[in-house]
């Protein structure tokens, strides 16, 4: 979001006016179709850093797209501790894993001020019976959902740089996807949130941080990132030459 797009300014805006469509439902519908898709779709009050999109157990009739901003989706566990499941952009679907089920089984929470658009279930299953395209597209994107969670329980496989490098690649590559620099972005999560995701402790995050600084491989000013060496990266992630895969939220 530049800065001249607030979230006051982007709060009104149309399915069709919205940059990031060909990221959402809208990609490769026809404006017709953009504009019938647009007439189920509700945009809410902005959301705080803080505020909660939904929580585990509420009944589950809507799905969302972020348009600005980022959450965190997580789990929580019986001993009370969160498991975090994934960090949404804009752009992105959030709310499909539940589809099928009465409620949400997990929390989505945002990150920083976020505005999201809300679909009603039934409507969107019944637009999507009419329209192939919005079919396929939806489908499309729950297909990604299952490969990033894939992908990110067979990063957690791997050594903890690898997982920092991959983690720092998949968020490159997404920024990039939106139009913005691919080597310099702002971490929206704390090294904590980082940490819980991969499966690693906030102590090795940091020292891993320290590492890539010292090796030449990042620079940080507080929650920025400035990737320097992406070849170098790409070489400790064990995804040379295939690119950063896109981890899904």
């Amino acid at each position: 979001m530049t800065d001249s797009q607030r979230p006051s300014q982007l709060f009104q805006v149309s399915c069709l006016a919205c940059s990031l469509s060909r990221l959402c439902l809208p990609a490769s519908l026809t404006e017709g179709e953009v504009a019938e898709l647009d007439r189920i779709v509700r945009r809410n009050r902005p959301l705080h850093k803080g505020e909660y999109l939904f929580r585990a157990g509420e009944p589950m009739r809507q799905v969302f797209a972020l348009r600005s901003g980022a959450l965190k989706t997580y789990l929580l566990e019986s001993n009370g501790n969160q498991q975090v499941t994934g960090f949404a952009l804009a752009g992105e679907m959030i709310g499909l894993d539940a589809i099928g089920a009465p409620s949400f089984r997990g929390f989505a929470v945002a990150l920083e001020t976020s505005l999201v658009c809300a679909i009603d279930l039934e409507q969107l299953e019944d637009l999507s019976g009419r329209i192939p395209g919005l079919r396929h597209q939806l489908l499309h994107i729950l297909s990604q959902g299952i490969h990033g969670e894939h992908e990110h329980i067979r990063c957690n496989r791997e050594r903890a740089e690898q997982r920092l490098a991959q983690f720092l690649l998949s968020l490159s590559a997404r920024y990039q996807q939106r139009g913005l620099r691919q080597d310099r972005f702002m971490l929206c999560m704390t090294r904590g949130d980082i940490g819980n995701y991969l499966d690693l402790t906030l102590e090795t995050i940091s020292r891993l941080f320290t590492r890539f600084v010292q090796t030449g491989l990042i620079e940080c000013e507080g929650r920025e990132v400035h990737l320097l060496n992406h070849q170098q990266l790409c070489r400790l992630s064990g995804i040379e030459g295939q690119g950063a895969a896109t981890e899904n939220r």
